[in-house]
């Protein structure tokens, strides 16, 4: 009977909230009845032509302003709702009003290839039945504008599709609504699991590369003092020298910080903003900073045990956060800040967490944060030493995944040699981008010469005439004009060095032409079919990777020899070419786990190579055993290791 009663309720409760939709939202009463699940509108309100006037069509600017629309019309909480919209017209979002895009992106930005809004402030849709179909809590409407190109009106920009983004949805076809709007309804898909109940009030933890946590630790009427903790869960990511920033959304600003600081300390805003008229008895020299769009650094080592700025577990490391696989320790980072708020947040239990995060390094993974998810507050062991746990007010995860954008070039590369070839197959030709002026100088198409195995230890510019000498003994054709460099600040030279009955071993060399040391570096190489016979590392560090990274080895300086050195000067600067910062090893590897495995041909090259958590950019062709091998090939490989050893001491 109950049942039937709830559900009598519920089917009475859309009918009347259906004659209320009929004059607040897009739906037509019949589409809001219809639907017992999530649905989302998307409606084109209008839009007026943009100078300037060009001639061509395709590229004429136009205003557009939209209306998204989620509304709730199911019987469960939809809790950080998320809708995607894939615009088509090669859109330029200006503002949104109720939303943020939740790659982290700020405003404006350009949407042309579809993007994911976010709910803010109001993350949470609830239903009509707890709240008795009161749609300022059950709906959100976001009002866009931004620029759109080519479709003049009374044409419609509609993108192509919208959806709902959160997991465990299925959506409809889209239905249309006159030319102007397009309705989908998405419902629950009864065969995704989950480990959320409806009765949870805080979303689970999520799993990604990097998670930021944002806990508020204490809390005052006018200000609250957050620790923001940041944890590297990916095996091979790394940071290095991380400046981390997001957008403030309600004109707060950062007074004292602990553990971090901000790279500009600058108050002026402050001063010259509402927030000197509001806090007028305030000091604002002591602020640190009042921009809208803070960037945080790390502290150096030596600030750690300082009374002031240090003293916070995990701070004070220049930056570095290193892969869990290498040392937990050191795969997190830890700060904690002073933030004072405006009216109308004026009360100790008004909270809201800054939005579109970003973190990036030096010769690092590009990391895309999404929004701060609300979690259940986090627990620290209690300061006083007492067996328990202490929460705190409340906490907010950011999840942050790796990502390789559009059209991104490599930080590192890769060169192919083997004792069985003469040649060493450089870097590839602009493989970590080409120099902004190539008209006259070099191209950028043609493919990158063969090397003679000495010519690794020079400089770029040095190479062209080891390059043509060695083209010309080879009989190898010869570019005009010769190819553009490989731009990378890191290069990696993988010489399979032996091949034999039982197993086979490669000699690993790293390159450093850049000016930055690398302190505590890595390097990781993926191996899909030798991977399993990996035996040892000489003069590095180096262990296969567990779980589904199995087919990884992952390898590291020795304790005291983990610091790769940047450029420096030859010993006669005037005349000698600079030198790059260089360490060798090593591999050996067994057949014995790898039957059949044909080392010569492709099996003993990787298919990934990582440094400090970049993917480098490999060769498109390998060495081989025939075409240009010479009868002294092998006498070219101990050339190679002698003077790499003589070069290296």
């Amino acid at each position: 009977m109950a049942s039937h009663y709830f559900l009598s309720c519920f089917i009475s409760s859309v009918a009347v909230l259906s004659i209320i939709l009929i004059q607040t939202t897009p739906f037509s009463a019949a589409q809001s009845a219809s639907c017992n699940g999530i649905l989302v509108s998307y409606a084109y309100t209008g839009g007026t032509r943009l100078p300037p006037n060009v001639s061509d069509a395709a590229k004429q600017p136009y205003r557009f302003e939209s209306t998204l629309t989620v509304l709730n019309n199911g019987l469960d909480d939809l809790k950080s709702w998320k809708v995607f919209v894939k615009f088509q017209h090669n859109e330029f979002l200006v503002s949104a009003s109720g939303a943020v895009l939740a790659d982290g992106t700020t405003l404006p930005a350009a949407v042309g290839n579809g993007t994911i809004f976010a709910g803010y402030p109001m993350t949470d849709l609830k239903t009509a039945v707890e709240t008795a179909g009161d749609l300022t809590q059950m709906q959100v409407q976001i009002d866009l504008v931004g620029t759109v190109f080519g479709v003049a009106p009374p044409t419609v920009p509609l993108p192509s599709s919208v959806n709902l983004a959160n997991d465990g949805f299925i959506c409809k076809k889209p239905t249309g609504q006159g030319k102007n709007v397009s309705n989908v309804c998405c419902t629950k898909d009864p065969k995704f699991k989950t480990n959320i109940t409806i009765d949870d009030e805080f979303l689970p933890r999520q799993d990604g590369d990097l998670s930021i946590m944002y806990d508020v630790i204490r809390t005052y009427d006018s200000n609250y003092w957050a620790e923001v903790t940041i944890a590297n869960h990916n095996p091979l990511g790394r940071l290095d020298n991380w400046k981390l920033s997001w957008d403030w959304m309600n004109d707060e600003f950062i007074y004292s910080m602990k553990g971090a600081y901000p790279y500009v300390v600058d108050a002026s805003d402050c001063v010259f903003g509402k927030q000197g008229t509001f806090y007028k008895e305030l000091d604002f020299a002591n602020v640190l900073n009042c921009e809208r769009r803070p960037t945080i650094i790390d502290l150096p080592p030596t600030k750690f045990n300082d009374t002031d700025l240090g003293k916070i577990p995990f701070c004070c490391r220049n930056g570095t956060i290193l892969p869990p696989s290498m040392d937990p320790s050191k795969s997190v980072s830890k700060f904690q800040m002073q933030v004072f708020k405006m009216p109308p947040a004026l009360n100790r239990s008004q909270l809201s967490p800054p939005q579109n995060w970003k973190i990036n390094g030096t010769l690092n993974p590009t990391y895309k944060c999404g929004p701060p998810v609300r979690v259940s507050p986090s627990e620290n062991p209690d300061p006083s030493g007492l067996p328990s746990n202490k929460t705190v007010m409340a906490s907010w995860q950011v999840v942050c995944n790796i990502t390789k954008p559009k059209g991104a070039t490599s930080k590192c590369c890769v060169s192919f040699s083997a004792y069985y070839n003469d040649s060493v197959i450089p870097c590839k030709t602009c493989a970590c981008g080409c120099p902004s002026n190539t008209a006259r100088t070099c191209s950028t198409t043609a493919q990158a010469m063969f090397l003679p195995p000495e010519a690794l230890l020079v400089p770029f510019d040095n190479r062209t005439a080891k390059a043509v000498a060695w083209a010309d003994l080879k009989h190898l054709p010869v570019p005009k004009p010769m190819p553009c460099s490989d731009n990378c600040g890191v290069s990696i030279n993988w010489h399979v060095y032996t091949d034999y009955t039982k197993g086979w071993s490669a000699r690993v060399t790293l390159f450093n032409w850049g000016d930055t040391n690398f302190a505590d570096w890595f390097a990781a190489v993926q191996m899909d079919k030798a991977a399993a016979g990996f035996e040892k590392m000489y003069s590095f560090n180096a262990t296969t990777l567990d779980g589904v990274n199995n087919n990884t080895i992952l390898m590291q300086g020795l304790p005291g020899l983990n610091y790769l050195v940047a450029e420096a000067d030859g010993a006669n600067p005037l005349n000698d070419p600079r030198v790059p910062g260089k360490q060798q090893s090593v591999i050996s590897f067994t057949k014995k786990t790898t039957p059949g495995i044909d080392v010569a041909h492709r099996d003993g090259f990787p298919t990934k190579v990582f440094f400090n958590g970049e993917e480098c950019s490999l060769p498109s062709v390998y060495p081989t055993s025939s075409g240009f091998r010479e009868v002294l090939s092998w006498k070219s490989s101990i050339v190679l290791s002698l003077l790499l050893v003589i070069l290296m001491r």
